[in-house]
This record gives C-alpha cells, sequence and structure tokens, in this order.
C-alpha cells in the first residue's frame, strides 16, 4: 500500500505579497501519487510557511471525498475547506505526451500489452503499482508527471530493462506497456517477486549473494556498459525460487558516459551497501550519494547487527579484494564495453509542439504558442491525454478505510 510519507509531492508554491506576512495569499500545487491527480490548494501563509511542507498531509482527508473534476480548494488558516470549484480551466496539470510504439523502432522488438488488460492489486509506491494478467503478477512502473528529470528517468529506465539480457541476478523485464486508443507507451511491467527487499534488517544475507552481486556489477559494467547508480538494500530482492540476489530498479542508471553521476559508480554503492546490510548503521545511511568515498566505511570497523552466514571478516576480505582487482583500468573497460546497450535521447512525439491558444494580445486576437502547455489546453486543441486519474486507494473493495 502507498504509504502516506511518499502519497503527496509538492509541485511548486506561489505566494502574492510578502511570503512573511500571515495574511499573503498562496497558492500550492500538490500531486496526489494515490488518485494520480493535480491539485491547486489555496490559503495564506499562516498556512503555507515558506519551506514547511507539513501541512500537505491534512488534505488526505479533503481529497479522498472530492469529486474528480474538483481541481482546485480554497482552506481557511485552521485548515477548513472554504471552496472547491470545477471549472476544468483551473487545472494546472501538465500535459505529459506519450511516443506511439510505432515511432519507437528500437524498442520493435519488446513484447507489449495493452493497459486495460491489467487488473489492480495494490499501489506500492510514487509510479509502482503491482498489477495482474493471465493470472500472473506484475510491477507496473510509469511516470504521469512532465518533469524533465522524471521524462529521463523512465524512458532510460524503459529502455534499459528492455534491452537487457535474461540474467539469473536481474529481475526479468515484462512487457512494454500500450495505451488503448492509439498504442501510446505510458510504461513497462517486470516480473513480480514477493518477500521484500533486503532493506530489512531482519532478512538474513549469505556471503554467496555478495558474490552474485559483484559479479552481476562487473557484467553489466564490462559486457553492457551500464552503470547502476543506485545499488542499495532497497533495491536488492532475494528471489524465493532460485534463492538468488536479483537487482532492480534502474532509473538512475547511466550508458558509457552518458548519464555518469559522481559519487554513483557500482563498486561505491556495493561498499556502502553492505556496509548498511550488516550494520544497519544509520549514520553512514545519512551520507548523499555525491559525497560518499569508500575509506569512510573501509577504515572503520563494522558491527554487526544483521544475521550472517559466515564471520563478517570474509564479507570484508572478499570486498576488498574485489576492489582491488577492479582499480586498475576499469573505467576504461566500461566505456568500451563489447555488448553497450545504446538508446536514443528522450524526445516528445512530434503531435505534442502544435500550435495552441494561449490568450488575447491588447487588440483581442488570439495569441497562439507551441511546446510546454496545460492538459486542459491540450484537450481544447484536440490532442490525445491519457487519463491516468483513479479512485482514492482506500475507498478500493477489499481496502480497510
Amino acid at each position: 500500500m502507498l504509504s502516506p510519507e511518499e502519497r503527496f509531492l509538492p509541485l511548486g508554491r506561489t505566494y502574492f505579497g510578502d511570503e512573511d506576512d500571515p495574511a499573503t495569499e498562496c497558492h500550492c500545487n500538490l500531486w496526489d501519487w494515490d488518485q494520480l491527480r493535480l491539485i491547486k490548494i489555496k490559503g495564506t501563509s499562516k498556512f503555507f510557511p515558506p519551506e514547511d511542507d507539513a501541512q500537505t498531509s491534512i488534505f488526505a482527508q479533503y481529497l479522498d471525498y472530492l469529486s474528480p473534476e474538483v481541481r482546485e480548494i480554497t482552506i481557511d488558516n485552521d485548515g477548513l475547506l472554504t471552496g472547491i470549484p470545477t471549472d476544468p480551466d483551473v487545472d494546472e496539470t501538465e500535459f505529459t505526451a506519450y511516443m506511439p510504439c510505432s515511432l519507437c523502432n528500437h524498442l520493435a522488438n519488446s513484447p507489449t500489452i495493452c493497459f486495460s488488460q491489467l487488473r489492480e492489486i495494490d499501489r506500492l509506491g510514487p509510479g509502482v503499482d503491482l498489477l495482474s494478467y493471465n493470472d500472473q503478477k506484475v510491477i507496473f512502473k510509469f511516470n504521469p508527471l512532465r518533469l524533465p528529470h522524471k521524462l529521463n528517468s523512465s524512458w532510460r529506465e524503459m529502455n534499459i530493462i528492455s534491452k537487457l539480457p535474461s540474467h539469473p541476478n536481474l529481475v526479468p523485464f515484462d512487457n512494454l506497456i500500450l495505451e488503448d486508443n492509439e498504442s501510446r507507451i505510458i510504461g513497462f511491467t517486470t516480473k513480480y517477486i514477493p518477500g521484500g527487499t533486503l532493506s530489512d534488517p531482519n532478512k538474513p544475507f549469505r556471503f554467496e549473494w555478495l558474490q552474485q552481486l559483484t559479479q552481476l556489477v562487473d557484467f553489466l559494467n564490462f559486457e553492457l556498459g551500464i552503470m547502476h547508480q543506485d545499488i542499495a538494500p532497497r533495491n536488492l530482492l532475494m528471489d524465493p525460487e532460485t534463492e538468488e540476489i536479483l537487482l532492480f530498479n534502474f532509473d538512475c542508471a547511466a550508458g558509457g558516459q552518458r548519464g555518469l553521476l559522481k559519487g554513483q559508480d557500482d563498486v561505491t554503492g556495493i561498499v556502502f551497501t553492505l556496509h548498511e546490510i550488516i550494520t544497519n548503521d544509520p549514520q553512514i545511511k545519512k551520507i548523499p550519494h555525491w559525497k560518499r568515498k569508500i575509506h569512510m566505511v573501509q577504515n572503520i570497523e563494522w558491527t554487526c547487527n544483521r544475521e550472517l552466514d559466515c564471520d563478517v571478516s570474509k564479507f570484508r576480505q572478499f570486498l576488498n579484494d574485489w576492489i582491488t582487482n577492479r582499480s586498475n583500468g576499469s573505467m576504461e573497460r566500461y566505456l568500451n564495453a563489447p555488448k553497450r546497450i545504446t538508446w536514443p535521447a528522450f524526445q516528445d512525439p512530434p503531435d505534442f509542439d502544435v500550435p495552441f491558444q494561449f490568450g488575447k494580445n491588447a487588440a483581442g486576437e488570439a495569441v497562439f504558442r507551441s511546446g510546454e502547455r496545460y492538459r486542459s489546453s491540450a484537450l481544447k486543441n484536440g490532442q490525445y491525454c491519457f487519463q491516468w486519474q483513479r479512485p482514492p486507494q482506500r475507498r478500493r473493495p477489499g481496502v480497510p478505510l
């Protein structure tokens, strides 16, 4: 189930005056990952003080019972509703255009399935659902938001996942997901692996899983030219059928020089991951990726707080030997990987950049522009808009209120 902490994403505030003045009008755009819709909340600076998003959770009590047509609410300084307009023109949801499958020649060999064939089971996180079709469970990853970093990471992960070869330590790709009207690609599915991730400190950890993880990273880096860049316990599963470790989530991955991030190489990722798994040290986990250095954990004592199948020293010795073997020429091998995975840069579909009316000039004549627009403008212009909005999770059959 989607946690309350993950449900809301603030998408900007506007203060119409001095933001430190409690009486200043404030507009806050809030994305709801549960219902997959944007709501504008109007209030004052007293209720929306600068640099404080703590109040966003209060809106769950309203949003779960508002009509789907509501795009804006007004509240008083106590957080009570005072206005609920339903004018579609107040909708500030950005129009997200999806590429038709027919224009993605590089994905032509990927299996596909229509969205209407999927049945919802659960909502696991922002842009991650558990679904089923033909009596099999799958994980559906999607991006409904027109934010540059989300558009690019979604496009990158879809292309990498769909091109990865079958491997015993990778969560298998399943299908590209097409919306039903125009066969546009709106996401992808992978096989569902039950049991949870290794972020659970109560899960035992085996020495052979460290061996599998290092071998997998060598394969990704030196054969495919892929740097995962987000190796962490939350992205590692244990397959209950094979009892092997599985890596997933490639939304931060790089291909060659493209997308490489400072401090997020996979060697550093494994070192910090193993330390976190064994010690569950909350302080080390707080260090941002871009500030991480291997010596920060290599040069300290590791206190074991996890069930292991051998002594900590065996894990550390293996890890140190692997790091030493990778110390010379690894970047050159990575950049010259023989089976490098490639994909085209993200771009909007050709029909995205069509002119639309954007107000009027001083003479009262219509002014047109192209490019980014609100969904309401796209609909008026006759453009196809996939409707992500759905009922709240708590009102689905079988979900306790």
